[in-house]
């Protein structure tokens, strides 16, 4: 949620701005604003909507101005306006900031405030923390003198509740910018003679080569062409430098129409990188190497609990089926929201498995830090390399898919899949599955990118699909055993994509109330992939057939029978089990693409969505 990026260098900050919050419009916003400083001042832009909104108002200002700091903002506290956009300036005009985060403390700051004559004109909590800072560096100006921009910064921030990524610039100090976290992310860019400052290093990958990830507690102050880092006790920080690796065709669409359907089209690739390097010389197990655990500890894990959101929970508990049908290890899968206030009894052997595509997810980091508080070992199944989550664990496993514009998740959905199915084979192969099962399992799964390349052959067939449905305002999806899972995520995907009400269900779990809903309004969309449940599932549709509902399913190519029951099959290729959920997942990605189109929704920035929910 909400994308920031500084700038500090040579060059003019206005265009570099810009690009960057272009490249981080992925996060989800609602309004968008830049302030440069000119020669007589902060020019401060901002603009409810869209970034062309921004750039239209800007039109042709000059502003010529070489630091500055950008933001998109998703609306936490206030409503969306432009008085509560993004930056925020102080009430005495001295100080400018952009804020990802929530100050849980700021109405007693701002009625301290308020007593020492610092007043805000915005609804927002991010405006109190400009104007604490304009508080606290007005002090130090009568003590420190030229140091005071820095020990303002950290002093107000001694005070602050809450989560905070921010970028911080002062009219009397001219050529300096401070940044900071606390649970929220923020990136210093190093380049030639410049710095930036990003949410995440898209916004600034294009033009800087170094990336210094910073952790929370930490400040960066930038001054006379250098930087340098310390904690809010003083304590300086040795900066670690990453190269910034930057591939300008994996941000573009590349002649498709939106990025969540080019990324649908990247699964493929996105899963043999997954896949790369991880299977044994024999072709009967898996590896990793970043796990930081040895076969022994592994062996005497006698329970999993998976933490997550969204899509990456649905992931999860498809993870719980395969794990626990071909390992035989207990898996409990929780809501990352929800973990690390129930206080659930953990026994000594318990192994905690972290899932964010970002690798910034607030709520799966929190869940993951009072895990390791209580001394458990905690592994991080992530695509954001040097992300908070990938540095916190004790060990864990990239995902390698690539960049993911659109919000809704697609292809790094399907590498976690991958990802668990392979989890589940190595942690089976050091108990009972034999040698014979196992390459039956890895040889499935190498035919999963080609078996994702004939499904997507099927995006015409789809697409009239969904033609027929995109009036529909009501669906269910329905599964059973792994396919349960998918039926969840099916359903939230379409909730994203289209705003059509859907809801997930166990199909067995019909009987017991949503069958209600059921009717020639409401259409039922079946995963009838399960070669084991295949006939149970068959006596689900049957039922939904009689009372007057529509029907589709994604179905194997060894279930004709069901194939003939529904109004419209998706036929996909038979595989074995550990590869299902994989295949199941991308009709429905399709399917939910193709309805977000044909009612006219912004698929690639749904309403109310950020890509990455860095606000609890």
């Amino acid at each position: 949620m909400c994308g920031i990026i500084g700038y500090l260098g040579n060059r003019a900050a206005k265009d570099i701005l810009l690009d960057g919050l272009r490249h981080l419009e992925y996060r989800g916003y609602d309004s968008a604003g830049i302030a440069t400083w000119e020669l007589d001042g902060f020019a401060v832009v901002r603009s409810v909507g869209r970034l062309d909104s921004l750039v239209e108002k800007l039109g042709a200002m000059e502003l010529r101005g070489t630091s500055g700091i950008g933001h998109t903002r998703w609306a936490t506290h206030g409503r969306v306006s432009e008085e509560n956009a993004h930056p925020h300036r102080s009430c005495d005009g001295k100080v400018v900031i952009v804020h990802n985060g929530v100050v849980e403390n700021f109405l007693a700051l701002a009625a301290f405030l308020k007593e020492k004559g610092y007043f805000s004109s915005s609804e927002t909590d991010s405006e109190v923390l400009a104007n604490l800072i304009a508080y606290h560096c007005a002090k130090e100006v009568d003590q420190r003198g030229h140091s005071a921009f820095l020990e303002g910064v950290r002093k107000a921030l001694l005070h602050v509740r809450g989560a905070y990524g921010i970028a911080v610039m002062h009219g009397d100090f001219p050529g300096e910018m401070v940044g900071a976290r606390n649970s929220s992310p923020l990136v210093l860019g190093v380049g030639d003679g410049e710095f930036f400052f990003a949410s995440d290093t898209a916004g600034f990958a294009s033009h800087a080569k170094d990336a210094v990830f910073l952790n929370d507690g930490e400040l960066v102050h930038l001054r006379g062409g250098d930087f340098s880092i310390c904690t809010l006790s003083r304590e300086k920080v040795e900066a670690a430098r990453r190269a910034v690796e930057w591939h300008e065709a994996l941000v573009e669409k590349n002649g498709y129409e939106h990025f969540m359907l080019k990324e649908i089209f990247e699964q493929p690739i996105a899963l043999e990188n997954a896949m790369r390097g991880h299977f044994s010389v024999d072709g009967s197990n898996t590896h990793f190497g970043g796990l930081q655990m040895s076969p022994m500890e592994l062996r005497q894990v006698d329970r999993i609990i998976f933490c997550a959101c969204g899509s990456a929970r649905c992931a999860c508990l498809a993870a719980e089926y395969l794990i626990e049908r071909i390992a035989r290890v207990p898996v409990e899968v929780e809501y990352a929201s929800e973990f690390r206030y129930r206080n659930a009894p953990l026994d000594r052997n318990t192994l905690v498995i972290a899932v964010s595509q970002s690798g910034e997810t607030i709520d799966t980091l929190a869940a993951m830090r009072e895990a390791r508080r209580k001394g458990f070992r905690v592994l991080a199944i992530t695509n954001g390399v040097g992300s908070s989550i990938a540095r916190e664990a004790d060990g864990g496993i990239y995902q390698h898919a690539g960049p993911e514009i659109g919000v809704a998740a697609t292809k790094s959905f399907t590498s976690q899949l991958c990802i668990a199915a392979m989890v589940a084979i190595y942690l089976g192969r050091l108990r009972d599955l034999s040698c014979e099962d196992g390459v039956e399992m890895v040889d499935a799964l190498r035919q999963v990118p080609k078996n994702v390349e004939e499904i997507l052959r099927l995006d015409g067939e789809i697409r009239s699909i969904a033609e027929e449905y995109a009036n529909y305002e009501n669906m269910l999806f329905l599964g059973r055993q792994s396919m349960f899972p998918l039926a969840i995520e099916g359903a939230l995907k379409l909730k994203e994509i289209s705003y059509v009400h859907a809801e997930g269900y166990a199909a067995a779990e019909m009987k017991h109330g949503p069958i209600a809903l059921i009717g020639e309004n409401c259409p039922a969309f079946f995963l009838a992939c399960d070669g084991r449940m295949l006939e149970k599932i068959q006596s689900n549709i049957q039922e939904v057939r009689a009372r007057g509902a529509r029907t589709i399913a994604v179905i194997s190519e060894n279930c004709s029978a069901a194939a003939s029951m529904v109004d419209r099959a998706i036929v996909i290729p038979q595989t074995h089990f550990i590869a299902q959920p994989i295949l199941a997942a991308i009709p429905m990605q399709l399917f939910a693409y193709h309805m977000g189109v044909l009612r006219g929704c912004d698929v690639d920035r749904p309403r109310n969505l950020a890509k990455s929910v860095t606000v609890e």
